[in-house]
C-alpha cells in the first residue's frame, strides 16, 4: 500500500484478490506464515464498510497481546494514517470511531448513525456478547486460544444483519476452523468460500527462506505453517482416530439399543456425550454432544433428558472428588454414577483402543467432539518431540466426558458392583 498523488494504491497478490472478490458470507483465508493475510484484513473490512454502510463492525484476535502486536498496528496504519478516516481509542473500550470527514469520504454524506470498529479477543467468549455488528474480521482464528464458543458468539453478533465474516489464519491444527468451516466448505456449503495460498504467494517472502524451512522442519510443521495445508501435528493423543473410518452420517438409533451418557461437570463448561451400543457388534455410536454454559442443575437435567428422549440409560461422570455434583444431579432426578477408572492415562487407553479396533464411531453432527479429537495432543519439547503432559488439558471437556463413559463401559463389572448399577428410564 502506498499513497501516490493523494491517491491510495493498494497492490494485492492473486490470493488476496480472490478473497476480496468473493461474495460468500464466510470467507476463510488459509495462508502460510507471512503470506499477507493480516495485512489484507483492513482492506477487506473497509470494502465491507463501504458496502454495508454506517454501523458497528468487529475485529477479533485470539488474545489482546496478538491484537496489539499484529492486527491493530496494520488496522491503524490503513484506517488512520493512510485513509485518515477517524481515531482509535483504547479506553474505556478499544474502538475506532469514524470522523465526519471520514464518513463523507466513505459514504458521500454524514450519517446520523456513527460508524465504529470494535476490538475483542476470543480467549474470553463473554467479551463478544454485547455488540450487534455488520461484518467481522477474525485474525489468526486457527490458534488454540480462539475458542469455538467465541466463533459461535461472533455469529450471534452478526445474525441481525446477516453480516459477513473474514477469517485470516494459518492452519495451526485440526480444530474448529477445519470442522466448522473448511470441512463444510468441502461438503458444498454455499455460504462459505476458502482461499488458500502459501507463504511464497507473497512476492516479498524470500524463496530461500521457504526452501530452508522445507529442508529443516518436520513435514507436518512445514505443511501447516508454510504451505497452509491441514495435516495432523505431532503428539496427537488419539492418532488412532480416523475421520474416514470413524465418522458416519447420523441415523435413527434403534430404541432397544443401550444408551450411556458421559458427563464432565463444571460451573461454566459442563459437557456430555451420548453413546448407543449396537447389541450385535458391540460398536459404540456417539450420537449427540451437549455443552452447557452457566446453567442451574435443573436446567442441565432438562436439556440432557431432552436429548435422551424416552430411553433407558445410565449416566457416568465426574472426577473422584465431585460427589457433590453427583448428589445434586440425583436430587434433580438425573442419577450419575462415578467412573470406576480415575487414572487419566488408563481412560485414554480405553478410548484409543476403541478407535484402533474400529469399535467407536461418531455421528458427523458431533462436531465439537470431532474438533477436540483432532486437537487433543501432548505438549512438545524444544525438539518437537511429544512429552507426557497434555497441552491445554483443561480445555477438553467433551473428551473428558467420553473418557469417563467409555472406560466405565469397558471396565469389567464385578459381581458386587453388578447389583449397584441400574439403568434409568426417562
Amino acid at each position: 500500500m502506498q499513497v501516490v498523488s493523494d491517491k491510495l494504491i493498494v497492490t494485492l497478490h492473486e490470493g488476496q484478490q480472490q478473497a476480496l472478490r468473493s461474495p460468500k458470507r464466510i470467507v476463510l483465508v488459509l495462508a502460510g506464515t507471512q503470506g499477507g493475510k493480516t495485512s489484507f484484513g483492513p482492506v477487506w473490512l473497509y470494502q465491507e464498510i463501504q458496502r454495508r454502510g454506517p454501523g458497528d463492525y468487529l475485529v477479533v484476535t485470539p488474545v489482546y497481546p496478538l491484537l496489539e502486536l499484529k492486527a491493530l498496528p496494520v488496522f491503524r496504519r490503513y484506517f488512520e494514517e493512510m485513509l485518515r478516516l477517524g481515531t482509535y481509542t483504547a479506553t474505556p473500550t478499544r474502538r475506532f470511531t469514524m470522523s465526519d470527514a471520514g464518513a463523507r469520504r466513505t459514504f458521500g454524506y454524514i450519517p446520523d448513525t456513527p460508524t465504529r470498529v470494535l476490538f475483542g479477543y476470543a480467549a474470553d467468549p463473554d467479551s463478544l456478547e454485547s455488540a450487534t455488528v455488520k461484518a467481522a474480521w477474525l485474525d489468526e482464528a486457527g490458534q488454540r486460544k480462539f475458542k469455538l464458543e467465541s466463533w459461535e458468539a461472533i455469529q450471534r453478533r452478526l445474525a441481525i444483519y446477516r453480516g459477513r465474516v473474514l477469517i485470516t489464519t494459518t492452519p495451526y491444527d485440526l480444530g474448529w476452523i477445519k470442522t466448522h468451516v473448511y470441512d463444510r466448505w468441502r461438503a458444498g456449503d454455499p455460504e462459505i468460500d476458502v482461499v488458500h495460498f502459501e507463504s511464497i504467494a507473497n512476492p516479498a517472502f524470500p524463496r530461500d527462506e521457504y526452501e530452508r524451512a522445507r529442508a529443516t522442519l518436520p513435514s507436518w510443521k512445514f505443511d501447516l505453517f508454510y504451505r497452509a495445508i491441514f495435516t495432523r501435528p505431532a503428539g496427537l493423543v488419539y492418532d488412532s482416530f480416523d475421520p474416514q473410518r470413524h465418522v458416519v452420517i447420523p441415523f435413527e438409533i434403534p430404541h432397544h439399543w443401550k444408551v450411556l451418557v458421559g458427563i464432565d461437570f463444571g460451573g461454566v463448561h459442563t459437557a456430555a456425550v451420548f453413546l448407543a451400543s449396537d447389541p450385535q457388534t458391540g460398536i459404540l455410536y456417539c450420537f449427540a454432544v451437549y455443552r452447557g454454559g452457566r446453567c442451574s442443575i435443573a436446567e442441565h437435567v432438562q436439556q440432557l433428558t431432552t436429548i435422551i428422549g424416552h430411553r433407558s440409560c445410565i449416566a457416568v461422570g465426574g472426577s473422584l472428588g465431585e460427589d457433590q455434583w453427583r448428589r445434586e444431579m440425583a436430587a434433580a432426578g438425573f442419577p450419575v454414577v462415578a467412573p470406576k477408572i480415575h487414572q487419566v492415562d488408563i481412560g485414554i487407553e480405553r478410548v484409543y483402543a476403541r478407535f484402533k479396533q474400529d469399535r467407536l464411531v461418531i455421528f458427523a453432527s458431533c462436531v465439537e467432539l470431532i474438533a477436540e479429537l483432532e486437537t487433543y495432543r501432548y505438549a512438545l519439547d524444544a525438539y518437537g518431540r511429544p512429552v507426557s503432559e497434555i497441552e491445554d488439558k483443561h480445555d477438553y471437556h467433551v473428551l473428558d466426558a467420553l473418557r469417563y463413559v467409555v472406560s466405565y463401559h469397558d471396565h469389567p463389572i464385578t459381581s458386587s458392583l453388578r447389583h449397584s448399577v441400574s439403568y434409568y428410564a426417562y
